[in-house]
């Protein structure tokens, strides 16, 4: 009997010591009030997990609409808390308008970000890429008309990414501009499929005489991604559509692991500036 509780004690002191040994698990990153939803999409065959962040005073303000900031990459987990706080911080100190933010959280991010590519290292990062053309269809036909629905956003878009998201980010204002009015895309992953995005680009800059939307494009200090930022760069400079509000931005201080989060807040504060004469918002939810 001694045996056996001597045993027993050692076990569970073994247990206790694993348990004190295992690493807890980090705490979610803080997150403004928000809610989620789950959208059934028939064209990417399943389903996707949305987050939403509405200003401050949107239940109060009934009949107030505003611009809907979409985003990749915009799970819980992933880049949907820091700029939800980026977003309410600066709505609530007056220096930034009020606008809805949509937050589509990944499954197969480098399926959904990438378009096709015929350079075979481009397909070794993920047992499947080049489904950008469905993931758009997506939120145009299944996200966008979602939200029309159920929030009040006034038709003024805007999209916001960084590297893989970025390219896509930049397809889109390539490929179908009209979707949204404000592309923010952050060392977009302009390399995919040998810079062909790039290659292309002065030919549809030209096919377009006038364009009344936003681009905004950076890079950090990362060496596949500087010399096709700065190549598009110089094709906007040629040849960019009247109408068309552009700005390329090098940041080589900052590096690729780093620049969403250190550049997004000045970033948002510029493109979306308080209307002429809105004070600060009010501080309640």
């Amino acid at each position: 009997m001694k045996t056996a509780m001597r045993w027993l004690c050692l076990a569970g002191m073994l247990v206790a010591g694993m348990a004190m040994a295992r690493p807890e698990e980090p705490p979610a990153e803080p997150v403004p009030a928000h809610h989620v939803f789950t959208l059934k999409s028939s064209k990417l065959k399943e389903t996707r997990r949305i987050s939403v962040y509405t200003p401050p005073g949107y239940a109060e303000t009934k009949g107030e609409r505003y611009p809907v900031l979409y985003m990749p990459d915009g799970g819980l987990k992933e880049d949907f808390p820091h700029v939800a706080t980026t977003v309410d911080t600066a709505i609530r100190a007056g220096e930034m308008r009020p606008l809805i933010v949509i937050g589509i959280e990944n499954t197969e991010r480098r399926r959904d970000m990438t378009g096709p590519t015929t350079v075979e290292e481009d397909r070794k990062i993920a047992p499947r890429v080049g489904g950008s053309a469905a993931f758009r269809v997506f939120i145009r036909d299944e996200l966008m008309p979602y939200v029309r629905r159920h929030y009040r956003g006034t038709g003024e878009t805007a999209i916001l990414g960084e590297s893989l998201a970025g390219l896509f980010i930049v397809e889109t204002f390539f490929l179908e501009p009209e979707l949204f009015d404000t592309y923010l895309a952050l060392s977009p992953s302009l390399w995919w499929n040998g810079g062909e995005l790039v290659a292309k680009a002065g030919a549809r800059l030209a096919a377009r005489k006038t364009l009344s939307r936003a681009l905004y494009l950076s890079s950090a200090d990362e060496d596949n991604i500087v010399p096709e930022v700065a190549r598009l760069g110089e094709l906007l400079r040629a040849g960019a559509p009247a109408g068309l509000k552009w700005e390329v931005e090098p940041r080589p201080d900052l590096r690729h692991d780093n620049i969403y989060r250190a550049s997004a807040p000045a970033l948002l504060r510029k493109w979306f500036p308080p209307v002429k004469g809105e004070g600060k918002a009010k501080a309640g939810p």
